[in-house]
């Protein structure tokens, strides 16, 4: 298993009689190819196909300059046979320590379909993705007949669901101004020319569109869209010694008119500007053992990573992962006063949009909201349509980006505590503990850029979270001191044991979790937590060689 990992992370618009023969050629085909397959021997008992149609915009400046801005139109086709049945099909495993990437295995891949509002070529593309996937999958089949450890695995390979019709209606076009874009992240990027040791200062932003199709054989017919607008920050420096230091901050919003005011905007351009020169010349952290604060942001980062990657059904099917909680439902896996929700169905948290939304998942079955642990007892597991012995059937969490097969992943990931206490609480327990422990200090961890973790048992079962601005909290009363230098690292049953308080704020972090089935867009909503017991080690150092000549400014000239 490939490491997973959440990271912080466009406009046109297909005509709407193009958006509409996608749906109509996709369904006739497969009505079409089902009818000629039924004649054959050994027909599939499933066929399915995803069609992406993917607008997007990037645009990027720097120092006040743009550097970049392009748009692109892309459509991929995924198809999905099956060929057996529910029980025993071609996706079936070898044996339990045989990890596949996806339900039809690691070599299937989506295939670029064409842009214009050519039927003919579109249907040519389908039955041709098709024919090839069909004969893959029969030899599959048969191979797996014959194997005496597949026979061996019980394991059902595919859950029934009852089949969905559900069509939006598409999107309009022109819903925003590029030019004003480009003159925007010109002006928002240009105050990081005012530090002449500024490596780099850029403000980018993605406007993406997306309408997703999928049909199958079962019946079920969903098209839906997915649109958001992305805005980033980013800026590092040179600090003492020359390593280079960055900092992040991002914007998530559904339409452009919903992001923050270019003010606001320009606020927290100028606060990332002032942390990274205090950076400069922080101290570089030493590697620590001891008590620490994670910020809001953080917590949810942490809980990504450790919990919700360790709940995602389908690879807890395999031997070949370390199948932390497998046999665990029922059992108290979390402190008592958590519970922990997955709920791709809430659009807003607190008036703020949420980048794990959406309504039907990428198997084209609703999206739940999924209690996964209440009061620190695992009910559950997130659940795509393959399923395993102890939970059958799918809660809507099969998703995939749009050139890979669907598996089991997070959505919108909700820490819920039932007993909380004030922020500065969480300082005097901080404080407390690092007295205790006869440390001079504890750790406060505020913001973040993301992490990764790995979840097979041929690896150490680590993580590790990205930090960007941490401080120390002195236990003697000096003010705290921010440092830099410091990864969050650790094993996650001895972290889960250290959770011992939470506070009364939730915060978002808004991301994309990059696993088996490519990237997909999450959220994390957690409050901030007091760990009894973190790990640190030092982050690799970037170096650049100092300039040799001075910064140009306009008053060289």
């Amino acid at each position: 298993m490939k490491n997973a990992g959440l990271i912080l992370a466009l406009a046109l618009v297909t005509p709407l009689c193009a958006q509409d023969r996608i749906l109509e050629v996709a369904t006739t085909e497969l009505e079409r190819e089902m009818k000629e397959f039924s004649k054959l021997e050994t027909p599939p008992y499933f066929l399915a196909y995803r069609i992406n149609d993917i607008a997007y915009t990037q645009v990027q400046a720097s120092f006040g300059s743009l550097v970049q801005s392009f748009d692109n139109l892309n459509r991929l086709l995924f198809t999905t046979v099956r060929v057996g049945d529910y029980a025993f099909d071609n996706t079936h495993p070898a044996d339990n320590n045989n990890w596949m990437y996806g339900n039809n295995g690691p070599m299937q891949q989506a295939v670029p379909v064409p842009v214009d509002d050519a039927a003919e070529a579109l249907r040519y593309t389908i039955w041709r993705a098709t024919q090839t996937h069909y004969k893959q999958a029969r030899e599959a089949l048969k191979s797996l007949k014959s194997s005496a450890a597949a026979q061996k695995v019980k394991t059902e390979d595919f859950s029934k669901t009852t089949p969905t019709h559900y069509i939006e209606p598409a999107l309009p076009a022109n819903w925003f101004n590029l030019t004003e874009w480009q003159n925007k992240v010109r002006r928002l990027s240009a105050p990081f020319q005012a530090q002449a040791d500024m490596v780099s200062g850029d403000v980018s932003v993605q406007l993406v569109s997306e309408r997703k199709y999928f049909v199958s054989s079962e019946g079920t017919r969903v098209v839906q869209n997915q649109r958001y607008v992305y805005l980033m920050i980013s800026g590092s420096i040179r600090a003492t010694g020359g390593d280079i230091v960055p900092l992040h901050k991002s914007f998530f919003a559904f339409t452009p008119e919903d992001l923050p005011d270019e003010a606001l905007v320009l606020k927290e351009v100028n606060s990332l500007i002032t942390t990274l020169t205090k950076l400069k010349n922080a101290p570089l952290a030493e590697p620590y053992t001891g008590p620490a604060i994670l910020d809001a942001q953080v917590g949810g980062v942490f809980f990504h990573e450790i919990f919700g990657h360790r709940v995602e059904g389908e690879r807890l099917r395999n031997d070949f992962d370390s199948q932390t909680f497998k046999e665990k439902i029922g059992q108290p896996v979390l402190n008592k006063n958590l519970s922990v929700i997955f709920d791709p169905t809430l659009k807003e948290f607190q008036g703020k949009p949420l980048n794990g939304f959406y309504k039907f998942d990428d198997e084209g079955v609703a999206g739940q909201r999924v209690v996964v642990v209440d009061k620190g007892i695992l009910k559950t597991f997130l659940m795509s349509r393959t399923p395993l012995e102890s939970v059958k059937t799918s809660n809507g969490h099969g998703r995939a980006d749009a050139g890979s097969d669907p598996v089991s992943r997070q959505s919108n990931l909700i820490v819920q505590p039932a007993k909380t206490v004030a922020f500065a609480d969480l300082r005097k327990l901080l404080i407390q503990e690092a007295k205790k422990q006869g440390k001079p200090y504890g750790y406060y961890f505020k913001d973040v850029v993301g992490g990764f973790t790995t979840t097979d048992r041929y690896n150490p079962n680590a993580f590790n979270i990205f930090p960007t601005e941490v401080y120390r909290i002195y236990t003697d009363g000096r003010p705290d001191e921010l440092v830099r230098g410091v990864d969050l690292i650790g094993t996650p049953l001895a972290m889960f044991a250290e959770i011992q308080a939470a506070d009364n704020q939730q915060a978002i972090f808004t991301g994309f979790c990059g696993a088996e089935s490519g990237s997909v867009p999450v959220t994390a909503i957690s409050p901030s937590l007091f760990v009894r017991r973190i790990e640190t080690q030092k982050k690799p150092q970037t170096d650049i060689e100092a300039t040799i000549l001075k910064t140009p400014t306009a008053t060289d000239y």
